[in-house]
């Protein structure tokens, strides 16, 4: 029967997903899913190509700011810092000097990896996001305010990377930021339609006297916006370096914002800032027809996901599904049990290094062949029931898996140098707008920076009914596990660095990074093609799949449907920002039309 309510769906989604509903294949319509960062329009783009180097950011001021450093002479670092200082400013909502960030680096010879992730105080307990009853908070009842702030660890680790792989002066790094900050910006579009969005930001006396206006309305489009207060901390910060963030006044305003919140003070304290230090790890890659893909290692399930996701894939024949005007019902299928299976993996095991060991000894037996071989077997032409986590090894499992739970957030920049070294770096500050807690020292000067709310990526509930410990429970020093996937892919033949990828989008970043590669590689599509198809994917086992409404074929839809999955529109908004190496040598780029980015080089 057709409702009054799937009326209203299909008058707000769009006739496809009405279309899998009728066939009578389809489970009823679950609520529409709220995805990190609301949806602000689509602008159409084209490929870039260019000859010696280029930049792909989420806002063209950042994109802008990166080619300056580039023509200066400066390496893909140098170019990186620059890019997420100008988004600190101009992108506030999803990245900043207040959060974390993953970094992969290939320097011509070895590739890199960097985890500026944040974490939690030393006063942080497993039951921090409980209610008195035992009962695990609301989301929204967590992220706004200081329960949820993390140890910010982006700027750290960008100095890091610096002072290995940078040329220019760090100081150079931060002039765009700070002239940008100090003379004032136009208020985006999608800036404006973020604030308009938000409820919870005004409430933030900071934040309400810079993002509105006396009446409590966010700045309109094209208000020229400065903000004096971040200038001068950029300042401090290039002058000197990460400790100006970690210690002193700034620090002090970061724990008082933090600990004096007036509805949900949290734990972070000033030895937990002065402590911070970033990690190199050893990146985790996996081999996926001629290529060499390169990622982040855990914390970052991204990674694990995106290479079982496509050993599932190729295991499972879903190569022989042609793309034609879109998924067929049958390769979206395949991909959401392929997907099923690889959240099951990542909720069982996938948790900070320090504080879990990998299954089997490392996480590469996640990936390897013979094991999503076997796990492919459990692909049927029906969505099975239910699905359990694999067993790499005869050892006993300790943890027990995490429950599905929303993670959200984030900007990707993407850069390749005049010298040919590739950089893909991922950075947050979780929701949009963190923990919507704006950062002032309280000299009068307007602005400041947000704050991050990365541990509601923690497992909210720290154990199961019969006491098991889950791996990503919250701990002292521990860092939550995240979805970002920073992505460098090699020519399997040469060793040369063919395409750099990305995209922000909290859990569903899996599934922008790994259906992109999946275009490119077995549909054969255009670097802009691949990055404008339609969104889909499951944010956990047992969830959804999430559908871009209008995107996919009502046929496609119909046939999912038929298999017994759950279909749910939810405007599903990716930010892939791809760089890719032609055979002859030339730079190619694509930006995502949902969002502000733009590519640009020489």
């Amino acid at each position: 029967m057709v409702t009054p309510g799937t009326r209203r769906l299909a008058a707000r989604w769009g006739a496809a997903l009405l279309a899998a509903l009728l066939a009578g294949c389809a489970a009823p319509p679950e609520p529409v899913q709220a995805q990190p960062e609301a949806a602000s329009g689509w602008t159409p783009k084209s490929t870039w190509t260019g000859a010696r180097f280029a930049v792909a950011a989420a806002n063209p001021l950042a994109t802008e700011a990166g080619v300056r450093i580039l023509r200066a002479g400066g390496s893909a670092i140098d170019a990186a810092v620059a890019v997420q200082m100008v988004l600190a400013l101009v992108e506030p909502q999803s990245s900043g000097i207040g959060g974390g960030a993953f970094l992969l680096y290939h320097d011509g010879r070895t590739t890199e990896a960097f985890d500026g992730r944040e974490t939690a105080p030393a006063a942080a307990t497993d039951d921090l996001f409980l209610r008195a009853d035992g009962q695990p908070m609301a989301l929204r009842e967590a992220m706004v305010g200081g329960r949820a702030v993390g140890v910010p660890g982006a700027v750290a680790m960008l100095q890091q990377v610096h002072r290995r792989h940078g040329r220019l002066p760090w100081r150079t790094l931060f002039e765009p930021a700070i002239r940008l900050a100090d003379e004032g910006f136009a208020v985006s579009p999608r800036l404006h339609a973020l604030l308009a969005e938000d409820a919870d930001l005004v409430r933030d006396p900071v934040a309400a006297r810079y993002f509105y206006d006396d009446a409590g309305r966010p700045w309109p489009a094209g208000h020229r916006l400065r903000n004096p207060e971040l200038a001068a901390v950029l300042r401090a910060i290039a002058e000197g370096g990460a400790d100006a963030l970690a210690q002193g006044e700034v620090a002090q305003a970061i724990v008082g914002a933090v600990r004096g919140h007036a509805r949900n003070p949290g734990r972070l304290a000033a030895r937990d800032l002065a402590a911070y230090r970033p990690v190199e790890r050893p990146p985790l890659c996996f081999d996926h027809l001629v290529y060499r893909v390169c990622g982040m290692p855990p914390p970052s399930s991204g990674q694990v996901a995106i290479g079982q996701i496509l050993g599932l894939l190729q295991a499972a024949g879903a190569d022989r599904e042609p793309a034609g005007d879109g998924p067929s019902g049958r390769w979206l299928h395949l991909y959401t049990e392929a997907s099923r299976l690889a959240f099951a993996d990542r909720a069982q095991y996938v948790a900070d290094p320090a504080f879990v060991p990998p299954p089997a000894g490392g996480w590469g037996s996640l990936l390897a062949p013979r094991y999503l071989a076997e796990r492919a077997h459990l692909i049927g032409e029906i969505r099975q029931p239910t699905v359990a986590p694999g067993r790499t090894d005869n050892r006993p499992v300790a943890h027990a898996p995490m429950a599905d739970q929303v993670e959200e957030g984030t900007s990707h920049v993407s850069v390749i140098d005049g010298a040919g070294h590739a950089l893909a770096l991922t950075t947050s500050i979780e929701a949009a707008w963190g923990s919507h807690v704006m950062v002032n020292r309280g000299h009068g000067l307007a602005g400041g920076f947000l704050l991050n709310n990365q541990l509601t990526d923690f497992s909210f509930l720290p154990r199961d009914a019969q006491g098991r410990p889950v791996a990503n429970r919250v701990e002292p020093g521990k860092r939550p596990r995240s979805s970002m996937a920073p992505t460098l892919v090699f020519d399997r033949a040469t060793g040369q660095p063919v395409l750099v990828a990305g995209s922000p989008g909290g859990t569903m970043i899996i599934h922008y990074v790994a259906r992109t590669l999946w275009g490119l590689w077995h549909w054969h599509l255009g670097l802009q093609q691949a990055v404008d198809g339609p969104n889909f994917g499951v944010a956990g086992s047992d969830a959804p799949l999430l559908v871009e409404p209008g995107r996919i074929p009502d046929t496609a839809l119909a046939g999912v449907g038929a298999r017994g999955h759950r279909i749910q529109a939810s405007a599903l908004t990716s930010g892939l920002q791809l760089l890719a190496r032609t055979p002859d040598g030339r730079i190619t780029g694509a930006a995502d039309p949902r969002r502000e980015g733009v590519v640009a080089g020489e």
